[in-house]
């Protein structure tokens, strides 16, 4: 049985938990796109290639994206960069391409990132169902904070802060596929929620949009 899940939101919401745990729980195939433009942006800042478009065409066109799980792309330098070249047109569609490709190979499947239910699960194939993640800045940047600081001690919350709030705006404010809510996203606040009570919230929305759709729950293909 075919199921779809988008799962968008601001940095630092949860939206990267609750897709694993999900996925996990409904064997579902994931997909990180946040960790997609994080590559990107490693690739550029790492090799600084005259031509930036052809040489992110050629390495995201035989990507292994298991790969990507081996490397640290969580800098607060790779973080804001890559929001950077996210406002790119050229370079959302290499990304857009590479999910699309994905999400037409597997029928259940796990996508999370800021345009999912906007642009790669919107149709053909479209989404089952679409989570959007919200959290309070201040709860957000402790979390991030907290997982920066084991590799940078010298960071502080304040500019973990400073960095989210900017990223969050530059999403918004983006001119191509900016971060929008979709009026049948189902919001999830995850400064609100503990992680069992927000896998408890998806978990009852997805086992009923499975029941209307199939007349039974799925988690096993």
């Amino acid at each position: 049985m075919e199921l779809r899940i988008a799962f968008d939101g601001f940095s630092a919401s949860g939206k990267s938990l609750g897709a694993k745990l999900i996925s996990k729980k409904y064997n579902l195939k994931l997909l990180n796109s946040g960790l997609l433009y994080r590559y990107a942006a490693f690739l550029i800042l790492k090799n600084k290639p005259i031509k930036k478009i052809p040489f992110l065409k050629k390495k995201f066109s035989k990507l292994n994206y298991k790969s990507l799980t081996s490397l640290n792309l969580h800098s607060e330098k790779i973080s804001m960069y890559s929001s950077i070249i996210a406002k790119e047109k050229k370079v959302r569609l290499i990304l857009k391409k590479y999910q699309k490709r994905f999400a037409e190979k597997f029928n259940r499947i796990a996508i999370e990132g800021r345009d999912i239910s906007t642009k790669i699960l919107n149709q053909n194939p479209r989404y089952d169902i679409s989570f959007f993640f919200k959290c309070n800045v201040k709860t957000a940047a402790y979390r991030r904070w907290k997982d920066l600081k084991t590799s940078n001690r010298r960071i502080t919350l304040n500019e973990v802060k400073k960095s989210l709030k900017k990223r969050n705006e530059l999403d918004i404010k983006r001119r191509f596929s900016p971060l929008i809510q979709t009026k049948d996203s189902i919001i999830i606040r995850t400064d609100i929620l503990n992680k069992k009570e927000m896998v408890d919230k998806m978990s009852k929305k997805i086992n009923e949009k499975l029941f209307l759709k199939y007349g039974r729950n799925s988690k096993t293909k």
